[in-house]
């Protein structure tokens, strides 16, 4: 059984998109912990939108005919996950113009709150429930702290449906706020989960572009490998 504790707090999701085949749904969670001011949101929020516009990202994304669905939401405490970009279909370079910006125009849903990173997990393994039908599915969870509110991430892996999503993380290492120097093992012993989950490393936030470039990139070249190798054995 699900603790009552964890179904709080994931109202607020749409109702499903029509189901269409696509090769990969992404969804990315960026970090709007109290530990991020309002400077660092903005690097996170501008090199997001930059990144997916990055000629080497958008050829990652069009070098297959099979398109990737792709979700943005931002998460805090336990209570603060909000949607920024509902199941989007990118199959061409506008799709990503138009994600870029709508990324770029958002506004920031909270101020201060904790990092609640179990919720965080939850929110997106929901949110893949309603994702179109693809190949794959991915969560990549960016952040610059560890779990301080609500539930571990083991506790999410435990009662949410994670047995067919990957999650990938992006640690954004600005210890000099928080004081953390071993966030980097806490990302890769509490929160990758699946096949082929890795982390990526932000050199504080001014590096938040350039880390979610190559990470992008990474993503959606690995899962054209593995549809290559599917169809080499069939």
């Amino acid at each position: 059984m699900i603790p009552r504790l964890i179904t709080i707090g994931l109202v607020g999701l749409a109702g499903p998109v029509q189901a269409e085949q696509c090769r990969l749904a992404l969804a990315l969670a960026i970090d709007i912990s109290t530990s991020v001011d309002a400077q660092e949101d903005a690097l996170q929020r501008h090199g997001l939108a930059a990144a997916l516009i990055a000629p080497e990202v958008v050829d990652a994304f069009l070098s297959n005919p099979s398109p990737v669905a792709l979700a943005v939401y931002e998460w805090s405490g336990s209570f603060n996950q909000t949607l920024l970009l509902d199941w989007h279909l990118v199959d061409s370079q506008d799709d990503l113009l138009f994600v870029a910006q709508k990324i770029s125009a958002s506004e920031r849903s909270a101020q201060d709150s904790p990092t609640a990173m179990g919720h965080a997990l939850a929110y997106g393994a929901t949110l893949m429930q309603r994702a179109p039908m693809c190949l794959y599915q991915t969560i990549d969870i960016s952040g610059d702290g560890k779990n301080n509110d609500g539930y571990a991430p083991q506790i999410a892996y435990r009662h949410f449906p994670f047995h067919n999503i990957t999650v990938n993380g992006l640690v954004i290492n600005a210890a000099d706020f928080e004081g953390e120097i071993d966030l980097i093992p806490f990302f890769r012993e509490n929160v990758l989960h699946g096949a082929g989950a890795f982390l990526e490393i932000a050199d504080g936030f001014q590096d938040f572009e350039r880390a979610m470039r190559r990470k992008l990139e990474r993503e959606l070249k690995s899962f054209q490998l593995s549809e290559m190798r599917k169809t080499t054995v069939q």
